[in-house]
């Protein structure tokens, strides 16, 4: 069984009789929740399985599933202690949970520039370090993995975290080291919309035994790792409920074991594409930090202006990445508004430190005008509000991928 939903990531299109077979495992055993006796044989135990498996592939050594992305960037940013006063920097394109996460911990979202590989521009995030700054959260944007060298030369240099943000970049590495292997933690989405998905769900990676312990406990309501079964063990902190439930684990299980298949598929498929439009006058493409380890979800068009890109935009039926939703800190009206939580107090005034940060539309000159002049074409992630309703799919046969090369052709010779 697969099945062509017309929208998603790469893995959602490829949901087949391996999802099957290990979620009906669960569903026969009756054992829904995470914890189980380990005496009983039903228990399948498909979310340590799936945190096993996981760190094993990333070549790290503990790894948390949480209930979501979202969440598990929150689990990231407690593990490492960051609450009021502290500053974080962050891509001003990412989705809005790279943001909202720091907000809800308490923290300060330093918005930074990114370059034309769509991540973060390590010039900028020079420009950004203050003594209240922590961490950095580099997002591997797109499947597209950043400037992870001198990103970490920049942390060491300052003594700052480094949490990579990998929730669009499952299975990517850069310099041959998996993305979420490099940082202090890593943090992957399950979501429908990313490379491999359980519907929603997330995953926290990292080396270190203490902040897998803190983590753990604060995905557990404060328990230590690792309870097997559903008795009170010892705590360490007051945590949350950001489980997995082992119907996602078992999802998630099947699709972890196609990623580096699925990752296969799109380069392939990307390579066709990009090669296709190759050499089209005023085409150009996204600077890709690393070809061997970027996950090819995307083909990145860059025009030579903005007015180009939208006329291209109109024609295929799309628009330009400025105009992807909550993508663009433009268009998040909750942070430039200033909406917090009302649990938590505003951690945008810190009179502790004699300022108040500002966001304000168009705070970022040179993201804005790389976002206006940059269109995606899908290549395995089908997404309007990612600015990828356009292009193929990781199902596509080439006469597909020949049909999309072309309609991009002809609409340069009507818009030229």
């Amino acid at each position: 069984m697969t099945i062509k939903p017309g929208f998603g990531g790469p893995g959602s299109y490829l949901i087949g009789e391996e999802e099957k077979r290990e979620l009906m495992e669960v569903i026969d055993s009756g054992y829904l929740f995470r914890y189980g006796s380990e005496d009983d044989p039903r228990f399948k135990r498909k979310v340590v399985t799936l945190e096993k498996e996981f760190a094993t592939l990333l070549g790290v050594k503990y790894a948390v599933a949480v209930n979501s992305g979202t969440s598990a960037l929150l689990t990231c940013l407690t593990a490492l202690g960051i609450g009021p006063g502290d500053e974080v920097i962050v891509p001003g394109y990412t989705f809005i949970a790279s943001i909202s996460s720091i907000i809800v911990a308490r923290a300060i979202p330093v918005l930074a520039e990114i370059d034309e590989s769509l991540t973060l521009d390590p010039e900028d995030i020079r420009k950004k370090i203050t003594p209240q700054t922590k961490a950095i959260m580099p997002v591997h944007m797109l499947g597209n993995p950043c400037h992870m060298d001198v990103i970490m030369d920049i942390a060491r240099e300052h003594k700052l975290f480094v949490i990579e943000d990998c929730a669009q970049s499952a299975g990517g590495s850069f310099h041959g080291k998996r993305l979420g292997n490099i940082g202090d933690l890593g943090e992957f989405s399950l979501n429908i919309f990313k490379t491999i998905t359980a519907g929603d769900g997330g995953i926290v990676v990292t080396n270190d035994y203490n902040l897998y312990e803190r983590a753990f406990g604060f995905h557990d309501q404060g328990h230590k790792p690792l309870r097997t079964g559903v008795e009170v063990g010892k705590r360490s902190m007051v945590g949350m409920d950001f489980r997995m439930n082992e119907l996602t684990g078992a999802v998630a299980l099947a699709q972890i074991r196609k990623i580096d298949w699925i990752l296969s598929l799109l380069r392939e498929k990307k390579k066709k594409l990009k090669e296709a439009i190759s050499g089209i006058p005023g085409i150009g493409f996204r600077t890709i930090n690393d070809e061997k380890g970027e996950c090819a979800t995307l083909l990145t068009l860059l025009f030579p202006d903005e007015k180009t890109a939208s006329a291209f935009g109109e024609k295929a039926g799309t628009k330009t990445l400025s105009h992807s939703g909550w993508h663009v800190y433009n268009n998040m009206e909750q942070i430039l508004q200033k909406k917090t939580a009302t649990l938590y107090p505003c951690p945008y005034d810190c009179p502790a430190y004699g300022k108040e940060i500002e966001y304000y539309a168009h705070m970022l000159p040179k993201t804005d005008k790389i976002l206006d002049r940059a269109i995606n074409i899908s290549v395995g992630v089908v997404d309007k509000g990612l600015g990828s309703g356009f292009g193929v799919n990781i199902q596509s046969p080439d006469e597909e991928i020949e049909a999309v090369a072309k309609k991009i052709t002809t609409i340069m010779k009507e818009i030229s």
